[in-house]
């Protein structure tokens, strides 16, 4: 299954606040550490303020921040929050499926079993499993962009 760069993005946003040593972001430093778009992070940001994944501070001193610790922002949630529905192949969206073969495949209960397993696994680890070597991940994110690659 390959996430799409809403999901991907919002796990950097969340593993980057992770890490950071002072908690609080802007989605300048976000963008600046994964070299990556500060529109695509404001509608990701937006997103995951209103989930009520982060506190979006407005003004001198504002800036992102976790609005639970770590330990309690489950992976599987955010990864299904963001992916939206869980729709593998066209033969999931009833207004969408066209295929023929639908009333006798049986490809569908397989790549549901797979979904399945798919977020049975994610949801066993929390932010802060993933970002227990906070140490390295914010050196990196804090070296330049040209010499994150040589390490």
């Amino acid at each position: 299954m390959r996430l799409t760069t809403f999901t991907d993005y919002s796990l950097r946003v969340l593993m980057y606040l992770a890490t950071s040593p002072r908690s609080r972001a802007t989605i300048a430093e976000i963008a600046a550490a994964f070299d990556i778009s500060e529109n695509h992070l404001m509608k990701v940001v937006h997103f995951l303020g209103k989930a009520g994944l982060l506190v979006n501070m407005r003004g001198k001193g504002g800036g992102l921040e976790l609005a639970a610790p770590a330990n309690t922002i489950n992976l599987g949630y955010v990864v299904k929050l963001t992916e939206g529905t869980d729709r593998p192949a066209e033969c999931f969206d009833p207004k969408a499926n066209v295929c023929r073969i639908t009333s006798a495949c049986r490809l569908r209960g397989a790549l549901e079993d797979a979904v399945r397993a798919f977020y049975a696994v994610l949801d066993q680890y929390t932010l802060e499993d993933i970002t227990r070597n906070r140490q390295i991940l914010a050196k990196i994110l804090s070296m330049p962009h040209s010499i994150r690659h040589v390490a």
